[in-house]
């Protein structure tokens, strides 16, 4: 379904109907900012002491001990920065074309279709906060961080419209998704605006080449790790062919790690970061999407449903070559595997021989493994307490299943 174009007033009006005042947004802002500061606990815990307190046998255990320290806090940080960051974005989404714009602004739940004032969440714009506490972990003040959180928000959204289509996907966050509200080309344009809408806006800031540069690089990694993850799909489970635990390390950095590194290295780039602190900040995203790519991995098999929204052995039946299927395909159970995954049946056999082949238990070592990467990559990075605490906060979290 095609809605005809809006008014630019239009679109402008929709995209700030759920906005607050200015007036209230800044006392929100300011009060949000004192509520984390003061709330947010000393790190008591690493990551590489979770093991010792985790029972491997329960996804969550990947969260217990260090990760949870400060991780209660995390909503009042996102708060403030979605706060912060919301007034600028919408400025961005109205400088488009209005019938884009209100895509745009229907794919951040701000409308529905033909300009409707929306209620949908827009997500928790953890990438945004990580933009705004990349900049104050620079030692920079908080805004300037914000003009990259926008073109790492807008960004995300242009890769998820177009994830939409490539993946066939009709639901997100509970509505149609752009491609099946608007149509397939419609969403592929709007995409394309969103990509070139970020461009422009980093291109506009003092130090904006070297962000461009930062975002390119992102860019083209994402790409690569979408490219990995599609060719997967016609990829034999076993033989020479099959896909290596290894490959797809490698896929998730560049598909998940790559723009989460990039939103925390974008924002200490405009706080005027040197080139040490700007690689640590990039490392640490990186590392931090494979481990949360790899829980949700697990969480795909054996997550309950109440929490994941999805249904049990979802990833199963629907033949994904997720990172515990692919440790257990390598043991002597891997033919016996192998033969359900082929023919689709039974999932709940092929779950219980993939744990007993050990590819639960390695799927969260190896996300453990790289939470204390990004332990190691954070200690690098000169900050103040609160920021350094609001920044490893929030990484933590993004491993927990709320997310």
């Amino acid at each position: 379904m095609t809605a005809p174009p809006t008014t630019m007033e239009t679109a402008r009006r929709v995209a700030t109907t759920a906005s607050p005042p200015a007036a209230d947004r800044a006392q929100r802002q300011d009060a949000a900012h004192e509520a984390s500061a003061a709330a947010q606990p000393t790190p008591q815990g690493t990551a590489h002491e979770a093991p010792r307190t985790a029972r491997p046998s329960e996804p969550r255990a990947l969260t217990a001990g260090a990760l949870a320290v400060g991780v209660d806090d995390v909503p009042q940080v996102l708060e403030r920065c979605r706060a912060l960051v919301r007034p600028a974005l919408e400025e961005a989404v109205g400088r488009l074309h209005p019938w884009v714009g209100e895509m745009a602004a229907y794919s951040f739940g701000w409308c529905e279709v033909g300009g409707a004032p929306g209620v949908a969440s827009g997500g928790k714009g953890v990438r945004q906060a990580l933009a705004v506490l990349g900049a104050e972990a620079a030692g920079a003040p908080e805004r300037a961080g914000v003009a990259a959180a926008v073109a790492v928000e807008l960004v995300h959204t242009f890769s998820l419209l177009h994830d939409d289509i490539m993946d066939g996907d009709g639901d997100r966050r509970g509505r149609p998704t752009v491609w099946k509200a608007y149509g397939t080309g419609p969403a592929v344009l709007a995409g394309d605006a969103l990509f070139a809408l970020a461009v422009e806006t980093l291109a506009a800031q003092p130090g904006g080449a070297g962000a461009v540069r930062t975002l390119s690089v992102a860019l083209g990694d994402l790409v690569r790790g979408q490219a990995d993850d599609l060719l997967f799909t016609d990829r034999p489970w076993t033989g020479p062919e099959r896909v290596r635990p290894e490959e797809y390390r490698a896929m998730a950095e560049h598909k998940t790690g790559a723009l989460l590194g990039c939103a925390a290295a974008l924002g200490a780039v405009l706080g005027g970061a040197g080139p040490e602190t700007v690689a640590a900040l990039d490392r640490a995203g990186r590392h931090l999407g494979v481990a949360f790519q790899i829980v949700d991995d697990v969480l795909g098999i054996w997550g309950d449903p109440r929490v994941t929204g999805k249904p049990v052995h979802g990833d199963l039946r629907e033949g994904k070559k997720t990172f515990p299927v692919l440790v257990a395909l390598g043991s002597p159970m891997g033919g016996r595997i192998a033969d359900l995954l082929e023919s689709g049946d039974a999932p709940e056999t092929a779950a219980t021989l993939i744990e007993e082949a050990g590819g639960r238990s390695a799927a969260l070592a190896e996300a453990r493994r790289h939470i204390t990467t990004v332990e190691t990559a954070l200690a690098d990075v000169p900050s103040t307490a609160r920021a350094a605490g609001e920044l490893r906060s929030l990484l933590r979290y993004l491993v927990r299943r709320d997310v």
